[in-house]
């Protein structure tokens, strides 16, 4: 699809308006990139998208071309004018005013399967992707465009996991699928950025019964990720130091083991042996 750059700059000036640290707001002026990135994100012609952070729209314009419809949140009032000015005739792109993370996602776009793409403020990395992970209505895909270390995170193996990198890995599989240099952005950040993709899983590996207690026990663990796992355990229950590591053990989880060593298969063990111990213990 061929469109016109978008003169990001005479538009700033346009509208009187001055990017903000506070709000991580760098907006993605490289036509080439962006067009990778919708790329990237195989949207089928009827998909859905929801687009986080749209910023001045350069990747809306992109995503309005793929998709059947696309909805828009944008949380600083001060850039709707423009949005509004960039995106107009556009009629299948929704512009709604707020804030993601106080929004149900599912019930923006009205039916799971839906994709979300999208340059987001870095400061709410983690809370969106819980976010979004977690909501009732589900996308199919994600692809956000993160800081570089954090999408290296994400997609971290066993023995190097993150809080995390083993939240998204539980709903579904994030692999990095292009890097993107600072000087794609105005303004300029100070890191370059990569863009991840992760599609989601029919269900959680973590089975719907067990994730509150998978989440309190990791939570616990990688609180205190330089301790052994059974020392950071021990804040949670009363147990003695070797009911605490029969418990491990019955789970097959090495009890000289710290958080980040374990894989998916280790929490579910623990997190189904965890439900069963006495209330009170």
């Amino acid at each position: 699809m061929n469109l016109p750059p978008l003169p990001i700059r005479s538009l700033l000036t346009k509208y009187n308006f001055k990017p903000k640290k506070s709000l991580g707001q760098n907006f993605l002026v490289d036509p080439a990139i962006i067009q990778k990135i919708v790329n990237v994100a195989e949207i089928p012609v009827e998909g859905k998208v929801l687009e986080i952070g749209p910023g001045a729209g350069s990747l809306t314009r992109y995503l309005a071309m793929a998709a059947s419809q696309v909805v828009a949140v944008e949380l600083d009032k001060n850039l709707l004018p423009m949005l509004s000015d960039v995106l107009s005739g556009l009629k299948n792109v929704k512009i709604v005013p707020g804030d993601i993370l106080e929004l149900d996602p599912g019930q923006l776009i009205g039916s799971a399967g839906y994709f979300v793409v999208a340059n987001i403020p870095y400061y709410i990395t983690s809370a969106l992707f819980r976010h979004l992970l977690e909501t009732d209505i589900k996308p199919s895909r994600i692809v956000l465009t993160v800081q570089k270390e954090v999408a290296q995170r994400i997609c971290e193996k066993p023995g190097r996991l993150s809080l995390l990198a083993l939240s998204v890995q539980i709903y579904g599989s994030p692999k990095i699928v292009m890097r993107i240099p600072a000087g794609a952005f105005y303004p300029v950040p100070k890191v370059d950025s990569s863009v991840v993709r992760v599609d989601l899983y029919p269900e959680p590996l973590i089975p719907e019964d067990l994730l509150e207690v998978f989440f309190k026990l990791a939570r616990a663990g990688f609180s205190q990720k330089r301790k052994k796992l059974r020392n950071a355990l021990a804040s949670l229950s009363s147990l003695k130091a070797n009911e605490l590591e029969s418990v491990l053990n019955a789970a097959g989880v090495d009890v000289q083991a710290r958080a980040q060593e374990l894989d998916i298969d280790d929490w579910q063990k623990l997190s189904g042996y965890w439900v069963e111990i006495p209330k009170g213990k």
